[in-house]
């Protein structure tokens, strides 16, 4: 892999490569029931689990509400705790924020906390192109960037890695990046741990630069909140003498009191434990305590587009607790590579084509990357009804429609390849509009179906290859009622 989503194709193609990769089939089923089935125990311990569910996605509405309201208070607040505020419209704007912070430094190295919005924007890809080294600490993280690989889920962005795959890679690729891999190096995960926090070590002492995404940010303080379970992000906000944290403007919540739902939700429902092991909260800066120079950079990219659409916003809720990956049938069998974006699973087929259009082939088959089964709303913790954006992406993709580009109300035309299907919809609304014509079809169906083929020629052919039609019955219920039942009889 290249490092990179640009140029990935769209979902269907992937997904039938990656679905012929038995050992990765494998690894993902058994990671993904191991963490859903100790996050039902934890989930489950809590007797007022509903109602931190319901308290979670009012918090986020409210905020969505007023977000405006709330942005300026955390400007203000930043600033007044000593820290700089940066507003970036979109990935360019925000990487060209970042590497001229990082240019004034004159540093040419930067340690990173795990941070799903740098992964959006490609800020790795963008400081390297500006001669900066970025140094990923998580320890995942690590093993991708050191595997020139991409995450593939949201809590575990190696889940598509075996052991004997990360031992390979830290003998092999470590020296090119620091401490080498002992020569010994087993696949014992101690071993490999070891191995991490000896090479990482050095990082962290040397650098004057950290970079950093925030899991929340409140806005009565200006205080941004980063959970995480190793501590490497506490090195990375606490060593370094200049900290830039690139933070999603949906991220955050009006008050400390609303922070305390989350951090109830958040581990339980992604590590499956009652407390985050570390959570690091910062408010400006302060002297001889922590980083001297703080830079905080709001990205839209999207989300006011998003905030517009009144079904899809609820996106703009999730907390990336990747609860919806554990139990979603598609990710498990597909992998989190055949999204093609930084967003993989249930909330990625959303969240993408909302943040990024369906303008391409591979954005617009993301709302079809679902079974529509309904286990991803049952398990989010601020009750994001992702089926129901899935299916209002696809009347997009099909029919076109208005929706909010940058600001401005567009009329987008249907997507490419759908032609069949918009005129199937249209005749079946024809037909059940028309109560004789559906009985004069239904009869005729059922006096050939002997006749009737096990797959479907032309744009069909799709959807039968992996399942037969369903064989039509000899009399439709409406003949069969109507056989059967005296006249006027309702009952």
């Amino acid at each position: 892999m290249s490092g990179t989503y640009l140029g990935m194709p769209a979902f269907p193609k992937a997904a039938a490569e990656s679905t012929q990769d038995a050992s990765l089939r494998g690894t993902l089923r058994h990671a993904t029931h191991t963490i859903r089935d100790k996050r039902a125990k934890a989930v489950a311990e809590l007797d007022d689990w509903a109602q931190l569910r319901d308290a979670g996605a009012a918090i986020k509405n409210r905020t969505l509400r007023h977000l405006d309201h709330y942005l300026e208070q955390v400007e203000a607040a930043v600033t007044a705790a000593g820290g700089h505020v940066h507003w970036a419209a979109d990935a360019d704007e925000a990487n060209h924020i970042v590497t001229e912070l990082v240019r004034m430094t004159g540093e040419s190295e930067v340690v990173k906390v795990k941070s799903m919005a740098t992964q959006e924007i490609g800020l790795n890809q963008a400081l390297e192109g500006a001669g900066i080294r970025a140094y990923e600490t998580d320890l995942a993280e690590l093993i991708v960037q050191l595997g020139n690989d991409l995450p593939s889920h949201i809590l575990v962005p190696a889940i598509h890695r075996n052991r004997t795959e990360i031992r390979d890679i830290f003998r092999r690729e470590m020296k090119h990046w620091g401490r080498t891999a002992p020569a010994d190096l087993t696949d014992d995960p101690r071993a490999l741990a070891e191995a991490a926090r000896l090479h990482l070590r050095e990082k962290f002492l040397r650098a004057k630069v950290g970079i950093s995404g925030a899991n929340f940010v409140v806005a009565e303080t200006g205080t941004l909140v980063v959970v995480e379970s190793e501590g490497n992000g506490r090195m990375c906000l606490t060593l370094p003498e200049t900290l830039i944290s690139v933070v999603g403007i949906e991220k955050l919540v009006p008050t400390w009191q609303d922070l305390e739902v989350f951090l109830q939700t958040l581990p339980r429902s992604s590590t499956a434990e009652r407390m985050n092991p570390y959570t690091s909260t910062w408010t400006g800066t302060t002297d001889d305590d922590g980083p001297q120079t703080f830079h905080l950079v709001l990205l839209d990219n999207g989300r006011t587009d998003t905030l517009a659409d009144e079904v899809g916003r609820q996106a703009l809720r999730c907390i990336r607790c990747s609860a919806c990956l554990n139990v979603c049938p598609v990710y498990e069998r597909a992998g989190g590579h055949a999204y093609g974006s930084a967003y993989p699973g249930p909330i990625g087929a959303i969240l993408t084509p909302q943040l990024r259009g369906t303008a391409t082939e591979l954005d617009a088959s993301l709302p079809y990357a679902s079974s529509l089964c309904g286990a991803c709303y049952e398990v989010c913790p601020v009750a994001i009804d992702i089926p129901e954006v899935l299916v209002h992406l696809r009347e997009r993709v099909v029919q076109g429609g208005a929706v909010t580009i940058r600001g401005e109300r567009r009329t987008l035309k249907p997507a490419k390849g759908h032609a069949a299907e918009r005129a199937a919809m249209r005749a079946a609304r024809w037909a059940l509009d028309r109560p004789a014509a559906l009985g004069a079809g239904q009869r005729l169906a059922a006096r050939t179906r002997r006749l009737h083929p096990k797959r479907l020629p032309g744009p069909g052919r799709a959807w039968t290859d992996t399942r037969d039609i369903p064989a039509v019955p000899a009399e439709s219920f409406r003949d069969w009622w109507h056989r059967t039942r005296p006249e006027g009889d309702t009952k």
